[in-house]
């Protein structure tokens, strides 16, 4: 939106570079930018660290919409800019030094990339995930594994975690160095730092466990005790020990010793922004009051679909999911968490009375206090019960301040209960019965579920990974050969796959007899057909097979 005349003439010098360099910043306008750096400069315009942080944004962000022509007077560009800061003895923020870590980056010097990070403490700036991308892409890029791994040291050093990009990058260096040691460290990264893996990551895998160096390493032929330990309790939790080869997929929660953190975590914050007493009493009363199975978000349940012309809290609805989830848990009472104000409210209307009078005289319900957020008492219960949550509220908000996204969202997928009203019927949306997430069996298969834009767990396109001593090829007129891959991705309550998409069977030349097989399908009720999605055999020196 364009200033008014009479606001512009109002502006300093100052303010209308500002200005316009936002503009610029907004349309992508690298020329215009540089023009009005070179009039600012001849001018002898003092530039604060506002315009040279947009500056730089504007240049770094340029490298991939401009011609290969022009980039390099760009990054040259970029860095007579970042010396002018400097020589200003103007601190570069976090910003400054990632833009200009992109353009060293750009320019093929991953070194430098990672000296400026490394610098970062003399201007008082912390750096973040983004600032290690540039030097650590470069150095995988350019298959210098070593080095990358240095920048993950100095990332762990500096407390920064990796996400999928960037383990995926680490675990693609190191197969095509052919670091096998480091390949299985990764794969275990990999895991613990994402759910469903990306496309480009599925290419990664696939050309690892397709090649004839993972069939001598035997990668994933045991996994780190703690696995094992929840994959052997998966397996005898779901009464599978007498089905032979049969796996199952597990279901993988946090620990006590993460619920414990979890939960001391939620109270800390919570203290810190409810009143001290009206926090610390309910602790008190939780204790006392420890059976529960399941917490319910009294308001996230009272006022769903309720934003129409007549619609208000909904006692009805609440009554319906309470009564559900008490005959779920074998007559066991939830714990309903309601706003003090809201309870008064409800008890204004006569018809309501009952009802909640009943539910005071169960425990079923407590009432947070006036000015009180109700969200930390639900959560916090939830957490220190080790029990379910019934609520719609994603907790976006409570995420990043808790223990990280990583570790919420696996503890949101074990426990929190979903629900929706279709004509007035109830139908919870229960955990699923197992963890999607990248599991490795204890015979050394893994199963990867991708990230293929279906947000409907039984429409999901999963990666079977099987390596087996031997391999049975099936019959043309029978797959039961390869139920032990198939079943794998059982559970008691659990779609089967309709169809296995395209199997692709590596062998190995040599005496070793070793195989790999990819298979990738969705998963469809057994009465539906589902789609088969194709993928392409990875490319490899060994022979290739299409079943």
């Amino acid at each position: 939106m364009e200033l008014s005349k009479k606001k512009k003439k109002s502006l300093t010098l100052e303010s209308q570079l500002m200005y316009d360099l936002g503009t610029c910043s907004k349309s992508n306008d690298l020329s215009r930018a540089l023009s009005l750096y070179d009039d600012a400069i001849s001018n002898n315009l003092r530039l604060n660290h506002n315009h040279f942080n947009t500056l730089l944004y504007i240049c770094s962000n340029s490298l991939t919409s401009s011609p290969n022509s022009t980039k390099a007077s760009t990054i040259d560009k970029g860095f007579t800019i970042f010396d002018r800061m400097i020589a200003q003895g103007i601190n570069p923020t976090e910003a400054a030094i990632t833009a200009v870590a992109r353009l060293a980056a750009a320019k093929g010097d991953g070194e430098l990339a990672f000296e400026l990070v490394k610098n970062m403490g003399k201007y008082k700036a912390l750096p973040r995930l983004r600032t290690y991308g540039p030097a650590l892409f470069a150095f995988c890029e350019n298959l210098e594994a070593e080095k990358a791994y240095i920048v993950e040291e100095h990332m762990a050093e500096m407390k920064v975690g990796l996400e999928e990009a960037e383990v995926a990058a680490l675990l693609r260096v190191s197969v095509e160095t052919g670091r096998v040691d480091k390949v299985y460290a990764y794969l275990l990264k990999l895991r613990n730092c994402v759910g469903c893996v990306s496309d480009g990551t599925v290419k990664v895998l696939e050309d690892w466990f397709g090649s004839e160096l993972a069939a001598r390493a035997g990668v994933g032929a045991g996994a780190g005790a703690l696995d094992l330990d929840r994959i052997r309790g998966a397996v005898v939790s779901n009464g599978v020990g007498g089905m032979g080869r049969a796996e199952r997929l597990a279901c993988v929660d946090i620990d006590n010793v993460e619920t414990k953190a979890f939960a001391e975590s939620v109270a800390s914050l919570a203290l810190k922004r409810e009143a001290h007493s009206n926090f610390s009493q309910f602790q008190e009363w939780l204790k006392n009051h420890a059976d529960y199975e399941a917490v319910v978000d009294g308001a996230n349940v009272g006022l769903y679909q309720q934003n129409f012309a007549d619609g208000g809290f909904s006692i009805s609805q609440l009554n319906v999911v309470v009564k559900e989830i008490r005959q779920r848990c074998h007559g066991k009472w939830p714990l309903v968490v309601l706003h003090k104000k809201r309870y008064w409210s409800l008890m204004d209307d006569p018809s309501n009375r009952e009802l909640l009078e009943e539910w005071s005289k169960q425990d079923v319900l407590y009432t947070t206090p006036n000015g009180s957020n109700d969200d930390w008492y639900w959560i916090y219960a939830a957490v220190k019960l080790k029990c379910l949550l019934v609520s719609n509220d994603e907790m976006r908000d409570h995420i990043f301040e808790l223990l990280g996204r990583n570790f919420f969202l696996k503890w949101k997928e074990r426990h929190q209960v979903h629900f929706i009203f279709c004509k007035g019927s109830l139908q919870l949306q229960m955990p699923p019965s197992y963890s999607v997430v990248m599991q490795e069996s204890e015979k050394g298969s893994w199963h990867v579920p991708t990230a293929d834009g279906c947000n409907d767990e039984a429409s999901r396109t999963w990666l079977c990974i099987s390596r087996p001593n031997s391999y049975q090829y099936p019959d043309e007129n029978s797959m039961e050969s390869i139920d032990p891959v198939v079943d794998s991705l059982h559970s008691s309550n659990q779609p089967s796959p309709s169809a296995c998409g395209t199997e692709t069977v590596i062998k190995e030349n040599g005496s070793h007899g070793t195989t790999t097989s990819f298979q990738s399908f969705n998963y469809k009720p057994a009465s539906k057909t589902g789609k088969r999605k194709e993928r392409s055999p990875p490319h490899s020196s060994c022979h290739l097979q299409l079943l």
